[in-house]
């Protein structure tokens, strides 16, 4: 790298500091002024997280790839490049395995001989990352100056530092997840997941959580079954004020009306039949920090009204009491019921919906979320190998297109269960050293109909008297109209099929007359 190419390549980085582009943009220039620089087939920044790898952007790599985590434990020669404090190149004959093996777009299967290159990023004497460059011509950074790619290095540190501001409130950040984990665990007794995705409804999704996580306002989690409404609870507890202090989960619709009371507010000796000795309600486990109250809608009638009691003047008496004691909790519900409609219909109380739902907040459909499937289907792929201790584990492109293309009735979950039992069925195929792909029919999705097989059942009708702008119109308005019946009236998902943006759907429905129910994301207020 010539001192000259180093400053064209230097000069537009340091303009982009200066503008205003979301991280994903600054990581996504900075890769590509590298590969003018240094020409390649792949390219990836890498995040360090405790003792994992994060990619947060990506050149010439899987989709995917963005949802994985790379143990580092689990990757010597990611773990060799962050040990060294300057630029490493691997030999071409190499016997360290290749973390990349079935992900490198031109190479779907094991990369054969081939060229790699890394560097370790480091923020304020600190390990932050890593940058690799992989060629599939083994020569190709042969006559590499090093100290220049440290130099480049070097510059991507500072773009990096800009982008996350100071580097010390990422690690203040990672301590505070820490220690919130901590509590969860112990109060929860399962690792917390992080929230994964690019979609724009997503990032609405994390932003609406940024918001509310610092007030502190009881928040009403809505939506679909599986789509992660607890992760988005456990988010906004790590993220408040609280988070120093407990989380604790109830699922409402796991208990026996008999012992809902009992859980929520605690019991004295003898309250009841097999009441032994006195025990504490999750209200006061949870003092100081947050309860989780999971599917609020079958809480019974009887105890919605000791509940609102307690969100209205913070005292409580455990069952069987007449002691009455003050707690401090601030109280997250979720449901995929709608409330506002069980109130109408007497189920719930209003007093309790409206004093819950100071901040509603949805949870967007996993069809809404577009490429965030990707992403998803990479995690739980990551967290799979290392489960079967599989070399690699990859999607071929047609399971990458079903994926996109399914409507997904489960959300996350379904995805989960999916690629769980897909690498369970195709496991045997693979070897320690061979990579796994996954492929559409693996994964079971290979009936999804796509825009023409869907046409081809619209039935024929008489174009005969109309001209070409009015044939169009109708068989669009057809297909559309079809389209969105399949699709619930979702018109994300219809989108997605049609292989269009959504804007441009929802103008094209308009001028076609059409009729189309936009789902609001907030519950709506009841009359009266």
């Amino acid at each position: 790298m010539t001192a000259t190419a180093m400053l064209a390549t230097l000069l537009p980085l340091l303009d982009d500091l200066s503008r205003d582009l979301p991280q994903t943009e600054h990581y996504r220039r900075l890769l590509l002024a590298l590969r003018g620089c240094l020409p390649c087939d792949a390219l990836a920044l890498l995040r360090l997280e405790g003792e994992q790898l994060v990619p947060v952007a990506v050149l010439g790599l899987s989709p995917d790839t963005l949802g994985r985590r790379f143990k580092v434990a689990e990757h010597p020669r990611l773990a060799a490049l962050l040990a060294s404090s300057g630029a490493t190149r691997f030999a071409a004959n190499c016997g360290l395995p290749d973390p990349y093996d079935g992900l490198v777009e031109s190479t779907p299967g094991r990369l054969q001989v081939h060229d790699c290159l890394g560097c370790a990023l480091y923020i304020d004497n600190r390990p932050w990352g890593l940058l690799t460059l992989d060629s599939l011509d083994p020569a190709r950074f042969g006559h590499i100056d090093l100290p220049s790619l440290e130099a480049f290095t070097r510059l991507a540190a500072a773009t990096v530092k800009a982008c996350e501001r100071m580097s010390s409130l990422t690690r203040q950040a990672e301590d505070e997840r820490r220690l919130a984990e901590t509590w969860r665990q112990a109060a929860h007794c399962v690792p917390s997941q992080e929230l994964i995705g690019n979609s724009e409804a997503h990032q609405h999704l994390v932003k609406e959580i940024e918001l509310v996580a610092g007030s502190h306002l009881a928040v009403l989690i809505s939506g679909e079954t599986g789509v992660g409404k607890e992760l988005v609870a456990q988010a906004i507890h790590r993220q408040s004020a609280r988070w120093n202090n407990p989380l604790i989960s109830l699922n409402c619709a796991a208990l026996p009306e008999a012992l809902v009371e009992s859980e929520l507010f605690g019991h004295v000796r003898g309250a009841f039949s097999g009441a032994t000795g006195a025990r504490g309600g999750k209200f006061e486990l949870a003092d100081g920090g947050t309860l989780f109250l999971d599917e609020i809608g079958e809480l019974p009638l009887s105890v919605q009204a000791k509940l609102l009691r307690v969100l209205q003047n913070g005292q409580l008496q455990r069952l069987g009491s007449d002691r009455e004691q003050r707690v401090d909790v601030r109280i997250i519900a979720a449901t995929n019921r709608d409330l506002a409609e069980e109130v109408r219909a007497g189920r719930f109380r209003a007093d309790l919906y409206h004093r819950l739902s100071a901040y509603p907040l949805r949870v967007p459909a996993l069809r809404e979320r577009g490429r965030d499937v990707l992403l998803l289907a990479g995690y739980f792929l990551e967290q799979g190998r290392a489960r079967l201790q599989l070399h690699s584990l990859g999607l071929t492109p047609d399971a990458r297109e079903v994926l996109l293309a399914y409507d997904w009735p489960g959300n996350v979950r379904e995805l989960e269960h999916l690629i769980g039992r897909a690498m369970l069925r195709t496991r045997t195929r693979g070897t320690p050293t061979m990579p796994l792909q996954l492929s559409a029919a693996d994964l079971g999705l290979t009936t999804v109909l796509s825009p023409i097989g869907i046409a081809a059942q619209i039935p024929e009708r008489d174009h005969s008297h109309d001209g070409l702008r009015e044939a169009v119109d109708a068989y669009q308005r057809q297909l559309i109209e079809t389209l969105l019946q399949r699709n619930n009236g979702n018109l994300s998902a219809t989108a997605r099929t049609l292989q269009i943006d959504r804007g441009n759907l929802h103008r094209l429905t308009r001028r076609l007359g059409l009729a189309v129910q936009s789902k609001p994301n907030y519950l709506p207020d009841i009359p009266g």
